[in-house]
């Protein structure tokens, strides 16, 4: 009986010794996990840093509630939105036109290049329509859940197609 007894005793032993050694192992945080607060944090050196473009701010100027004006100097709304097309073509702006003080006004789809942006330094702000106030006057309201159509350059509407496909003129 004491040979059994021995071994009774030295497997409990290796069980405790083996059970706490388990229950170490669990608690002891994984080292990948720790981070020193001390060191900036690294980028793999498989990943890509993309390119990057500078643009001289005199070269570029934002257009989103521009107000544009006509030939004759009349305020012929501001700029609410633009639209590309799949291709990523800039298509038409959306002009916010008539109404006073936001009462009475429409969206109009205009022919981007409708658009004439002043190359002159004294002028950079200005941005003309080269169509006639009665021609936008005419001209369907732009609404987001109809088809587009868009007023073209030379006072003709031209409907933009979903599937990119040119509209002939009418």
């Amino acid at each position: 009986m004491g040979l059994n007894m021995r071994a009774i005793n030295n497997l409990i032993l290796i069980a405790a010794v083996l059970a706490l050694v388990c229950i170490d192992a669990a608690s002891a945080e994984p080292r990948a996990a720790v981070t020193s607060t001390d060191q900036p944090a690294r980028v793999p050196s498989d990943a890509v840093t993309p390119p990057a473009i500078v643009i001289d701010p005199n070269s570029i100027q934002g257009v989103m509630g521009r107000e544009v004006r006509s030939a004759a100097d009349e305020n012929m709304g501001r700029i609410v939105d633009v639209l590309v097309d799949r291709s990523r073509q800039v298509r038409a702006a959306i002009i916010d036109f008539g109404g006073f003080l936001g009462v009475g006004s429409r969206k109009i789809a205009v022919d981007w290049l409708a658009l004439h942006f002043s190359p002159d330094a004294a002028q950079r702000d200005r941005i003309t329509l080269e169509l006639t106030r009665d021609q936008v006057k005419e001209a369907p309201e732009y609404k987001e859940d109809k088809p587009v159509v868009v007023l073209s350059a030379l006072g003709r509407l031209v409907p933009l197609r979903v599937d990119n496909s040119e509209a002939p003129e009418k």
